[in-house]
């Protein structure tokens, strides 16, 4: 039987449809060293090929586009490609800063104050525009505010405390440019069989450790070899650092101790995926993703609105803070109005300290966001790997040394999640006479930015669920700060316990350390008043014959009127709730509305609190801090961090303050903690480790928000089966 000559041609034009949607797909996947050879599934005529053949094409792989148009929408928007250039050439005709232009350490939105923003309506005028610059000129930081509306200058303050601001990447460039032209570390290269042209150079921070190093801006130098690997953090030239005069471009100091220490071999140490010669000792794992045949269901307007199932908020990028996340708002589940939840969101520090006090080690006790950047290091996501099809991707707009305007792109996703999790259920045994099979899936949606801070790289997650709760993790992942040691076996390690880590590999030690992150949350409950409620659990005994019972648990409600009310450090046999309420909202049965966070797994510092880098970052010493809003208190770590003596920090306010906190406009921040002691299978690169909290509604609703929400249906989701071969 012959195939009709209309049936063969609707055959060939499908074909040359699938063909052509393959080859698109294939020029938008993810940049590996080596497209992987996996990614052919595609177009294998035995791969499984979905019924819904549009969804193929909803990669969410974001396209380049030009930011010189871009326009602001809302009061919180970024400042544009235009508005940044505007600052830059006012800053060019300032008296204070002539001849010569400064060089630009921060330039960004200097956010209009909170009141106009919570009057502010869509449609209304946009408040001022201002920039905030921090500068630095001739040794001196200046703090600028700039009126884009006038083309003022309107404040000029020049920092008189301790400590310098972020690094520019020309710092960067600078002081490892002085490293390399040293004649010191050309012989100590020698020495060691490396040849210069093999060398990667990284700058660690310096820290604070006394008045020798005020008064000038240095940085630490050390070297490693990238001979046959591009991993070259496990290639380290043990016990050489130089300490680098970053205005004058002079080394200070040279030490080099690492006599005997052998460069570790680059055997096995490549991360990519065209350097693993065989595929791994596991079956393999299909290719999998959320089918979404409809499409996402989130919008994202004006660039920065977020939309999506009862929540709305707005979303941007930061040079120094990384993700931000403004006006949080989840309707309310009887009236459907938004309700105010928390009016800002960002990581305000990372306290990352290592615990080794060699010469070559003690200063490792970085502050990433105010020393380096969260937005400022993080580089585009890698599509269907970083975050999964119908993403939406959001670029950074930063500014460098020079003040111009670049573009960090797809540095932030936004996409729905669905992991096979549970929103909630519940089934009834048939002998009470009711068959009841009752459950509903989870759908969540994320707000995720990657930063990779040097061998560091850290995930930050914003979830958003209908229940109304706000899910915060943190993961980290990329490769070891390694020490190079001469031993290669354990046994050989003389004294194991006197070493500063485990071995990891062959000479290589991998350094015990912490990873501390502080979160600022402007939670506004319904409004500004609010007040913070510690929820005690506390173990009540029976009264002789009064039950069976010896002991139960009471619930006891603890009001922070001040600061110093609302320090708390977390103990597990003294369990506790903690709340933020608003005294003046009311639910239907007369319990105040609020939040609660709730904290997954953390660490505590031990460190000594007259240890320089604890006194530096002595906002740690507690898990939460409350203070009343200031919109001059954002950094945990203080405005000018980099070489700070711990002055100006979270806890040198709130200390020295002990303001009142109750029914105020506050600020809760919590601090996550990981402590880290390497493994083996931290090597070469490290498998992800995530730890979180929640923010998570208490009697904010009048019931369970969700209890309307639909089940899946099979006749709802596109069907995948194998394709029949002819």
């Amino acid at each position: 039987m012959k195939t009709p000559p209309l049936l063969r041609l609707t055959f060939i034009l499908f074909l040359i449809i699938l063909l052509l949607t393959c080859s698109w797909y294939s020029l938008n996947l993810p940049v590996f060293s080596d497209p992987p050879k996996s990614t052919s599934w595609l177009c294998n005529s035995k791969s499984r090929v979905c019924a819904h053949l549009g969804s193929v094409l909803e990669t969410g792989i974001h396209k380049p586009r030009d930011h010189m148009e871009d326009v602001p929408h809302h009061p919180l928007d970024p400042l544009t490609m235009q508005e940044i250039y505007k600052v830059r050439t006012i800053l060019s005709t300032y008296p204070p800063l002539l001849p010569s232009f400064p060089a630009i350490h921060s330039l960004s939105l200097e956010e209009p104050h909170k009141d106009l923003v919570l009057k502010w309506k869509e449609g209304d005028p946009l408040p001022p525009r201002k920039a905030l610059v921090i500068a630095l000129l001739n040794g001196q930081s200046h703090v600028l505010s700039v009126d884009l509306d006038s083309g003022l200058v309107t404040s000029n303050e020049i920092n008189h405390g301790s400590g310098y601001p972020m690094l520019t990447m020309n710092d960067i460039s600078v002081a490892i440019q002085v490293a390399l032209s040293h004649k010191e570390l050309n012989k100590s290269t020698i020495k060691r069989g490396i040849s210069l042209s093999d060398l990667t150079c990284i700058t660690p921070s310096a820290g604070w450790f006394g008045p020798n190093e005020e008064g000038r801006r240095i940085i630490k130098v050390q070297c490693f070899s990238n001979q046959g690997t591009p991993n070259f953090y496990m290639r380290p030239l043990e016990g050489l650092t130089m300490t680098v005069d970053i205005d004058k471009k002079e080394v200070v100091k040279f030490t080099d101790t690492g006599g005997g220490i052998p460069v570790p071999k680059g055997t096995d140490t490549d991360y990519r995926f065209k350097a693993q010669k065989e595929p791994p000792k596991m079956k393999p794992i299909n290719p999998i993703s959320i089918e979404q045949p409809l499409g996402p269901s989130f919008t994202v307007e004006d660039g920065h609105i977020v939309k999506w199932a009862n929540w709305e908020f707005h979303l941007k990028a930061d040079q120094r803070a990384g993700i931000v996340i403004s006006r949080a708002m989840v309707s309310d589940s009887e009236t459907g109005v938004p309700r105010s939840v928390m009016y800002k969101g960002f990581s305000s520090e990372l306290f990352v300290p290592y615990m080794d006090p060699d010469e070559n080690w003690y200063f490792k006790s970085y502050m990433d966001a105010g020393e380096f950047g969260m937005g400022a290091t993080a580089l585009s996501l890698v599509p269907l790997n970083d975050c999964p099809r119908h993403s939406y991707y959001m670029d950074g707009i930063f500014v460098s040394w020079d003040g111009k305007p670049y573009v960090q792109p797809s540095i932030i996703c936004v996409f729905e999640r669905y992991a096979g999790d549970i929103s909630w259920r519940h089934s009834e045994i048939p002998v009470n006479g009711f068959n009841i099979r009752e459950a509903r899936p989870k759908v969540s949606l994320v707000a995720r930015m990657a930063a990779s801070v040097g061998n560091y790289d850290y995930i930050f997650d914003w979830e958003f669920q209908t229940d109304g709760l706000i899910h915060v993790a943190v993961s980290l992942s990329g490769m070891l700060m390694v020490k190079g040691t001469p031993h290669q076996t354990a046994d050989q390690i003389p004294n194991q316990e006197a070493a500063s880590g485990p071995l990891i590999s062959e000479n290589l030690i991998g350094v015990v350390h912490d990873h501390f992150i502080t979160f600022h949350l402007d939670m506004d409950i319904d409004d500004t008043n609010n007040t913070f409620v510690k929820v005690n659990l506390v173990k009540e005994e029976t009264l002789p014959g009064q039950s069976p019972r010896k002991s139960y648990l009471k619930a006891k409600r603890n009001t922070a009127k001040t600061e110093d009310d609302a320090r708390i450090k977390l103990k597990l046999y003294e369990p506790s709730e903690f709340h933020v309420i608003n005294p003046s909202r009311r639910s239907r049965l007369g319990n105040p509305a609020g939040y609660k966070i709730v904290p997954g797994g953390n660490a505590a510092s031990l460190l000594d609190h007259l240890d320089p880098p604890q006194l530096r970052s002595a906002f740690t010493n507690n898990q939460i801090w409350v203070t009343p809003y200031n919109r001059n208190e954002q950094w945990a770590g203080g405005l000018f961090t980099y070489q700070s003596k711990g002055d100006d920090t979270l806890a040198a306010w709130s200390k020295s303050r002990n303001r009142a906190i109750e029914n105020k406009d506050i600020v809760l921040w919590y601090t996550l903690g990981f402590h880290h002691i390497p493994c083996q299978e931290d090597f070469p690169v490290m498998p992800t480790v995530s730890s979180s909290f929640e923010l998570k509604p208490v009697n904010f609703f009048e019931s369970n928000p969700i209890l309307k929400a639909a089940p899946m249906f099979e006749k709802d989701l596109p069907v995948c089966r194998p394709a029949t071969s002819s």
